[in-house]
C-alpha cells in the first residue's frame, strides 16, 4: 500500500509524468545500457530499435502508480494479471532480484533528468516508493516461479538436445527437444542463443506440442530476426540448446463451456497445444478453431490441428488465407471462453468484436510476444487508450 504522505504526490504528478513517460524511459534505457552493456543480452534488440520495450515499461510503471494512488478504475484482478504476466516473462529471462536495484537507480535518475528541477526530493521519494512496491511484488512472485520450476535465479536455464527438426510450413520449423518437463498448454519457454557475432539473445517460443510429450517449439523465420534466423540456419537434430523451464499465463482455465481458439500466423503455436490437450482430456467440449494466414504454404501445424480436432465430435475449423479474418462470423455462445494469439492489431480487432457481441473481457485471454502493449485497461491521463 502506498503511504498516506506519498499518495497525494503521486496523484498530483501523474499527469506530468505520464506526459513525459516515453522520454523518461528512453533516457532510462540509454543511460542504463550505456553504463551496463551486458544487460543488452536480456533485451530484444529489435524491440529496442522500434521503441516497443520502452513503451512497455512506461505503461507498466504508470499503471501501477495510478493504481496505488487510486486513480482510474483498475480492479485488483487486472493488476494481478499485469503482475503475473510480467513475472512470468521475467522468470523466462532469468531476471535476478539485484537487477531491480540497478533498474530503480537508472529509472529514477531518468525522471530527474527529463523533468529537471520540477522533481523535488519529495516527488522523487514518492515515485521511488511506487517503484519498490512494484518491484517487491514482482520479486516475490518470480521467486515462487523459480522454485516451482526447480531452478534458481542464479541458474535459471538448462541444456537440452534437439531430437528432431521438422519443416512445419514454408518458413517455419518445429524442434522436438529431449526435455519432457510437465507444462500447461499455452505456456512458452525461452531459448538463450549464442549468436555468431558473439552476442547472446533470449527469445520466447510457445510450446506447440501436447502436454505429457517431449517439448516442441515451432519457430517462424522472421526477416532480420537474430534468434529465429540462427535457429533456422544452424540448429539441427543432435545439437544442444539452452532453454528455460516452461512459463506463461495463457493457460487453459478449468471449465466445460465452448472454446474459441483464435490465431494468426505463428500465433497458432499455443493454440495447437491447447487443442491437443482438450482433445485428450475434454473431447466433449464444443471447440472452434479460427486461423488467419497469408497463404496456405505458410500455414504451420495445419495437419496437427486437423488430427487433434478430429477427436472432438463438436469441432469447427475455420481458416482464412489472404483476406483478413472476419470476427463477426465467429460463433459465440453465452459461456464462450476465447484464447487469442497473433499480432497485436489482429488481436485488438478480434477482442473488440467479441466484446461487442457480449463476451466479457475476463473470458478473452491472449498472448503477446515482444513488448506487451495490448493495454486492456489504460490509466486516464497517463497511458493512451489502445
Amino acid at each position: 500500500m502506498l503511504s498516506d504522505a506519498n499518495t497525494p504526490i503521486i496523484r498530483a504528478t501523474l499527469p506530468v509524468v505520464g506526459e513525459h513517460l516515453e522520454a523518461i524511459t528512453g533516457t532510462f534505457y540509454d543511460t542504463m545500457l550505456g553504463a551496463h552493456p551486458d544487460l543488452l543480452n536480456l533485451f530484444s534488440r529489435s524491440a529496442q530499435a522500434t521503441g516497443e520495450q520502452k513503451q512497455a515499461l512506461a505503461g507498466a510503471v504508470a499503471a501501477y502508480g495510478a493504481h496505488l494512488a487510486g486513480v482510474g478504475v483498475l480492479p485488483e484482478s487486472t493488476v494481478d494479471h499485469i503482475v503475473e504476466r510480467i513475472a512470468q516473462r521475467h522468470a523466462a529471462l532469468g531476471i535476478r532480484p539485484e537487477q531491480y536495484t540497478l533498474v530503480g537507480k537508472y529509472l529514477l535518475g531518468a525522471v530527474g533528468t527529463v523533468l529537471g528541477d520540477a522533481v523535488t526530493p519529495e516527488i522523487a521519494a514518492a515515485w521511488d516508493e511506487v517503484y519498490w512496491l512494484f518491484a517487491v511484488r514482482l520479486i516475490g512472485r518470480e521467486a515462487r516461479l523459480y522454485a516451482g520450476a526447480g531452478v534458481t535465479d542464479a541458474d535459471p536455464f538448462r541444456q537440452v538436445t534437439v531430437l528432431a527438426r521438422e519443416q512445419a510450413a514454408a518458413d517455419t520449423v518445429s524442434f522436438t527437444l529431449s526435455d519432457s518437463t510437465d507444462f500447461q498448454p499455452g505456456q512458452y519457454l525461452s531459448v538463450a542463443a549464442g549468436l555468431p557475432d558473439g552476442t547472446r539473445q533470449i527469445r520466447q517460443y510457445s510450446l506447440s506440442g501436447a502436454p505429457g510429450e517431449r517439448l516442441r517449439i515451432t519457430v517462424r523465420h522472421v526477416p532480420g530476426g537474430a534468434v529465429s534466423g540462427w535457429l533456422h540456419a544452424s540448429v539441427h537434430a543432435g545439437d544442444t540448446l539452452t532453454v528455460s523451464p516452461p512459463y506463461g499465463d495463457l493457460t487453459l482455465r478449468p471449465g466445460v463451456g465452448p472454446l474459441l481458439l483464435v490465431s494468426a500466423g505463428v500465433g497458432i503455436t499455443p493454440i495447437a497445444s491447447i487443442l491437443a490437450h482438450v482433445a485428450a482430456t475434454q473431447p466433449g467440449r464444443s471447440v472452434t478453431v479460427a486461423h488467419a494466414e497469408r497463404t496456405a504454404e505458410r500455414h504451420a501445424l495445419r495437419e496437427w490441428m486437423d488430427t487433434h480436432g478430429a477427436r472432438i465430435p463438436d469441432f469447427d475449423h475455420r481458416v482464412w488465407y489472404g483476406d483478413r479474418m472476419d470476427p463477426e462470423t465467429l460463433p459465440v455462445a453465452p459461456e464462450t471462453e476465447a484464447y487469442l494469439c497473433g499480432p497485436v492489431p489482429f488481436m485488438r480487432g478480434v477482442r473488440a468484436a467479441l466484446m461487442a457481441r457480449g463476451v466479457p473481457t475476463e473470458r478473452i485471454r491472449y498472448e503477446v510476444f515482444g513488448s506487451d502493449q495490448f493495454r486492456t485497461a489504460p490509466v486516464p491521463h497517463v497511458v493512451p487508450a489502445g
